[in-house]
């Protein structure tokens, strides 16, 4: 047995459909529809309502890529590891650096929207925890203590997890689903929609930026959380993809019908200075209903702004420490962090780290805004990875098991590469810039552990990455370039930029799935799932024999 079969040894396959499905849901409903309706009204008007049905639309074209995946690898930390059994080590790094940057910063991101909700309450030292703009001393202080009870909370077992998680999830989606009724049963004004600039006040190009960058990609980012706990699933190939699926559809339901309590429920005369952009709400939701005298759901609201969040800060402790022991064990970190602890199935060191380097974002970005902006765009990044791996997969090993197969995935996969690069471009420069810089900031740490090896054996990993270098490189050249609805210098035409950002998608999808290769990585996973489907064709024999002497 390999140490990394022995580490996942350790796990406890406790996790059914329901409690992956919470999971999920609790993952997509933290933060984000506290803010999200605001955020994306701001920035497209009463059209904010098609950017969550097109949010949807990306998240689970890619969720299906990432569907067949974690069927095939039920393994912890399974976001990090397709891009490695695919393409070796720097294009599997990259993926993961991309989904660990993504992930763990949406922990101090859940922290930092708890306590601006709380500034909002009618006492001093609340009101000083927010300036505005960012949290105060005060405010990073009360949010570090909210990261420290995320860490405890993780650091028992999977058991208390998960029945933690399933009983706040529950709340999560009462209480969201209450303040969309009340809000629209108490204020339903349409001349928010036709008035004010019209449906769409800044352009239909307001409402794709909306999508990348207000915290709809933010939310939707939910839906891998199930994917990288599939080493705790009980039956990985029947409930991943139906917890997957189900938590981007129920959340699309709650989410378009809050976006259209908050977008009618606005009062008249905050919209007559400046429109939607002028809006200046710290707690969005709570602000509308003390304006319309439901003060029971403002303090509700104040409630589940420290349930929500913390509930998805709580998942997100659990699946970025399994994310932490996949990137360990595909070589990119010190082997303390692919320990598991045996009695309690949790990856204690990875929490650690985790913790350490959430405290670092909290310090460099104090706002939900500032955070969400980032989380998003890296997120993206992290995704273009599924569609091009899934489709490798099928050339590379074709004979192994994939509980989730979709006919249609050859049409699915080109299809999720292109949305997920029309999300990033949407994301305006030189905002991709930044991510895509915080990307090379990585490279260090794999340089570290790679180019000690010898040439020969580097080279083919170096070959096989070259198509997501060479991707993320043009990407940023052509966001630079690009219109100027998107922040570029305008040297593409509108419309045109749009198209030509489709066909690089593909031209890049083509490339990598090309040159994907049968990998050191790849062929040990192989191995280990021949020896797990020898195990479990044992134990099934012997459970007969066993049936038919008694």
């Amino acid at each position: 047995m390999s140490t990394e079969q022995g580490s996942h040894s350790h796990y406890k396959r406790s996790l059914g459909t329901v409690a992956l499905t919470a999971v999920g849901l609790g993952s997509i409903i933290g933060s984000g529809w506290l803010f999200g309706a605001a955020r994306a009204a701001a920035l497209a008007g009463p059209a904010a309502i098609f950017a969550w049905v097109i949010g949807a639309a990306v998240a689970l074209t890619i969720a299906l890529t990432y569907s067949e995946l974690g069927s095939m690898f039920p393994k912890a930390g399974g976001m990090v590891r397709y891009g490695q059994y695919s393409h070796g080590s720097l294009a599997g790094y990259l993926a993961a650096w991309a989904n660990w940057i993504a992930i763990v910063s949406v922990i101090p991101g859940e922290a930092t929207a708890s306590v601006q909700y709380m500034s909002s309450w009618d006492f001093g030292w609340a009101k000083a925890l927010y300036d505005g703009k960012e949290l105060t001393g005060s405010g990073v202080a009360l949010a570090s203590v909210l990261l420290v009870f995320y860490f405890f909370l993780n650091w028992f077992a999977i058991t208390l997890f998960a029945k933690t998680n399933t009983a706040i999830t529950v709340f999560k989606l009462v209480v969201p689903a209450l303040t969309a009724g009340a809000l629209l049963m108490s204020h339903f004004d349409t001349g928010n929609v036709t008035g004010n600039g019209g449906f769409t006040p800044n352009g239909w190009n307001s409402v794709f930026t909306a999508v990348a960058v207000s915290g709809i990609v933010w939310a939707y980012n939910g839906f891998q959380s199930p994917l990288n706990m599939a080493g705790e699933a009980r039956n990985p190939g029947k409930s991943l993809p139906k917890a997957v699926i189900s938590s981007i559809l129920i959340a699309l339901v709650i989410y378009v019908a809050l976006q259209i309590a908050f977008l009618t429920a606005v009062p008249a005369a905050d919209l007559a200075h400046g429109g939607w952009a002028k809006l200046s709400y710290n707690s969005p939701l709570a602000d509308l209903s003390l304006a319309w005298g439901l003060n029971w759901l403002a303090l509700l609201l104040y409630a589940d702004a420290f349930v929500s969040p913390s509930g998805t800060g709580m998942i997100y402790a659990a699946t970025t420490s399994r994310m932490v022991q996949g990137v360990q064990e595909n070589g990119h970190l010190p082997g303390v962090f692919g320990k598991v602890d045996p009695k309690t199935g949790i990856p204690r060191p990875a929490l650690v780290l985790n913790l350490v380097i959430a405290f670092a974002f909290l310090a460099v970005f104090r706002g939900w805004g500032s955070l969400a902006e980032i989380v998003s765009v890296a997120t993206v990044i992290s995704y273009i990875t599924g569609p091009v791996a899934v489709m490798s997969l099928r050339r590379l090993s074709p004979d192994l098991p994939r509980p989730v197969k979709l006919r249609a995935m050859p049409v699915i996969a080109p299809v999720a590469m292109v949305f997920g690069s029309l999300v990033l471009y949407w994301a305006r420069w030189p905002l991709t810039g930044k991510v895509i810089l915080i990307m090379a900031i990585g490279l260090p740490i794999w340089a570290w552990y790679e180019l000690r090896k010898p040439w020969a054996e580097l080279k083919p990993h170096l070959m096989s990455g070259a198509w997501m270098v060479t991707y993320l490189l043009v990407m940023a050249a052509f966001s630079w370039a690009g219109g100027k609805e998107f922040g570029g210098r305008g040297y593409v035409p509108e419309g045109w930029d749009i198209l030509l950002v489709a066909l690089i998608a593909l031209g890049f999808y083509a490339w990598g799935v090309r040159s994907a290769w049968r990998n050191p990585s790849l062929l040990q996973a192989e191995r280990e799932l021949a020896e797990t489907t020898a195990e479990d064709l044992t134990g099934e024999a012997d459970r007969e024999t066993v049936s038919a002497r008694s």
